[in-house]
């Protein structure tokens, strides 16, 4: 029977051991990215809908956004296998040692199998446990805190986690998916936490939050049960997203400056301590709203919005792939991880790195 004293100061069950384990700390081994081959440029969609390339990056900041090539069989499947495999190099590890694989989509291959299991199969991870999770933009976010406790927990080791999403397979590219084509591109990006006797590593403070009754204002409607009462029901966006523009704007800008103060109070931390901020992409003047309001520096915040457009679940591992490359994330620095979407769902996640 575990002492539940000593589960409180931080000690549990070594994994498979049945004896108690030190607590631990966990660490982010390696990250991992893919991206679809095919780019789509404002000029491109100038073609397919009335918009303008002015248009577009006033209100969005997205130059161009890439999107999966079925001829090239790219899916979600394929980008994420390809940025964990990408993760795991830089981790020094076989898939085969991971203990968990987690993918955060909105986007999954099928109904069942879990994408996650496909993803198992393409690497070659054996019996590794697998599966999704579905949060829409917040997807990859709450991975982490799920992750991190199960590794802090003692129950696993090595964990990779995926975010996932071709969210190109959801839209309309003409004048009815105007509002929701300009904004969206495919992608994945994937992390390997492990755990470490470094127990200074790891989650300082997190926070996991949803609204259900503003779940109208991004849905994927299969029929016509799934949409809102009063709403006007066109065959045609059928599988396709619909989004409330407005309203999920207004969300995003309360909701995330206020959920950066409230994982700050949480983590006892001063916005100052903070050495990044990697934000979900969702648009460039919801991340400025938050930049003035806590008075961030430009490289403090990153944003790569403008090349890649709304990501969805791969938005925040896209972005902390890059800042690792570029020497702008290491270790020892305290990052914040954000993201709000689809539910309504909004998430943090404070690491010392």
């Amino acid at each position: 029977m575990i002492d539940p004293s000593a589960r409180r100061s931080g000690y549990s069950y070594g994994p498979g051991t049945g004896t108690f384990a030190g607590r631990v700390g966990v660490r982010v081994a390696g990250t991992g990215i893919a991206l679809p081959s095919k780019r789509l440029n404002n000029a491109d969609l100038m073609k397919l809908m009335d918009t303008s390339d002015e248009w577009i990056v006033q209100r969005t900041g997205i130059r161009e956004r890439r999107i999966i090539d079925a001829d090239k069989k790219e899916s979600t499947k394929t980008l994420g296998a390809a940025a964990l495999r990408t993760a795991l190099a830089e981790a020094r590890m076989e898939a085969s040692e991971l203990d968990l694989i987690i993918c955060a989509t909105m986007t999954s291959e099928m109904q069942c199998p879990a994408t996650a299991n496909l993803i198992c199969d393409i690497l070659g991870a054996g019996t590794t446990g697998s599966f999704d999770l579905n949060a829409a933009c917040s997807g990859f976010v709450y991975g982490m805190n799920i992750a991190h406790d199960l590794i802090r927990g003692g129950a696993y080791r090595n964990i990779g986690l995926i975010g996932a999403d071709t969210l190109s397979t959801l839209m309309n590219y003409n004048n009815a998916g105007r509002g929701t084509a300009i904004i969206f591109g495919d992608g994945a990006g994937a992390i390997v936490m492990r755990a470490t006797d470094d127990v200074n590593k790891g989650l300082i403070a997190q926070a996991m939050h949803c609204d259900g009754t503003g779940w109208k204002e991004i849905f994927v409607p299969k029929c016509e049960r799934d949409f809102p009462a009063g709403a006007v029901i066109d065959p045609a966006t059928m599988n396709k997203v619909h989004m409330n523009g407005a309203a999920v704007f207004k969300f995003a800008v309360s909701t995330f400056s206020n959920l950066i103060q409230e994982t700050l109070d949480k983590g006892h931390v001063k916005v100052e301590d903070v050495d990044m901020f990697v934000c979900h992409q969702s648009n460039s003047r919801i991340l400025e709203s938050a930049r003035e309001r806590f008075g961030l520096p430009h490289d403090k915040l990153y944003v790569n919005i403008d090349r890649f457009g709304n990501t969805v679940g791969a938005s925040v591992p896209l972005c902390l792939h890059e800042l690792r490359a570029a020497g702008r994330v290491r270790e020892g620095h305290k990052v914040m991880f954000l993201a709000f979407g689809g539910g309504l769902t909004w998430g943090s996640s404070l690491w010392q790195m």
